[in-house]
């Protein structure tokens, strides 16, 4: 389980960007966080892996306190915590494997990751992935032929290569088209649920969070403003979240929206995703 007590992160340009932000994730729990640009989504997923220094408040893993932790003991505890990124952060030159197996590098030592020595465990658990996510067929492709969804796909099986106890996902279908979209928020929350995985996902897109996740925690201002279901998130608490808003009209486009996506299986997804 993950928990966080108190957690604040003040700039020193004294811009708070959260402010005693208090939640926990359960193993296997798929949350979503919402927010206008500004409310300190990414901040908040940043601190749990401290890519950000949080100024106050504790971040507990599994009974480990990530808050408390020097360098070297932050790498190893970074192990635990799989990270998907809004731009991927592929090495374009790199194969589709290469940066799968980066995902290892915090296992293997200076020497076997600066030739990308890997073990062969390693390579083959690289493959399963590849295959799982849909992407057999371009193991040696290199990054930069990637579609979007196609790259995205790599990072996910690069962030489950750690084989971590949490994923922290940092806006996964911000740069996809709709149907795309779909097929990658299915697939990620699909993972979670085979792994028993707990996961974060930071995401702009209110009707897709509403479809895919199992909980939706909607921050305003660096503080939670809303903590429940999907299915509690009505008008009401869009405002207090967003803003006034005509959601009801919003809803509705939103329905139509999606009686135009096809729900393909991932199996069939693969092509130009």
């Amino acid at each position: 389980m993950l928990t966080i007590t108190g957690l604040s992160k003040r700039y020193k340009t004294g811009d708070e960007a959260l402010t005693d932000v208090s939640l926990s994730v359960p193993d296997g729990q798929v949350l979503g966080l919402i927010g206008p640009s500004g409310a300190g989504k990414s901040t908040l997923i940043r601190c749990v892996n401290r890519l950000v220094e949080p100024t106050n408040g504790s971040i507990d893993l599994n009974g480990v306190e990530l808050q408390r932790m020097g360098s070297s003991k932050l790498r190893k505890a970074r192990r635990r915590i799989g990270m998907i990124f809004q731009e991927y952060a592929l090495v374009e030159r790199l194969s589709v494997m290469e940066n799968v197996l980066s995902g290892r590098l915090g296992y293997v030592g200076f020497w076997a990751s600066w030739f990308r020595k890997y073990p062969q465990k390693d390579i083959q658990e690289a493959f399963r992935l590849l295959d799982r996510v849909g992407l057999a067929h371009m193991v040696n492709k290199r990054a930069d032929e990637l579609s979007g969804g196609q790259r995205q796909r790599v990072g996910i099986a690069r962030a489950l290569i750690q084989d971590p106890e949490l994923l922290l996902v940092d806006e996964p279908t911000a740069s996809l088209d709709p149907k795309t979209s779909r097929q990658i928020m299915r697939l990620i929350c699909e993972l979670c649920e085979e792994r028993k995985l707990s996961a974060i996902i930071n995401i702009h897109d209110v009707a897709l969070a509403k479809l895919f996740v199992q909980r939706i925690v909607g921050l305003q201002a660096g503080q939670i403003v809303f903590d429940g279901e999907p299915e509690s998130l009505d008008a009401s608490v869009l405002t207090q979240i967003y803003g006034e808003e005509d959601w009801e009209a919003t809803s509705q486009n939103d329905k139509a929206n999606d009686a135009h996506v096809v729900d393909d299986s991932d199996k069939s997804e693969q092509d130009g995703a």
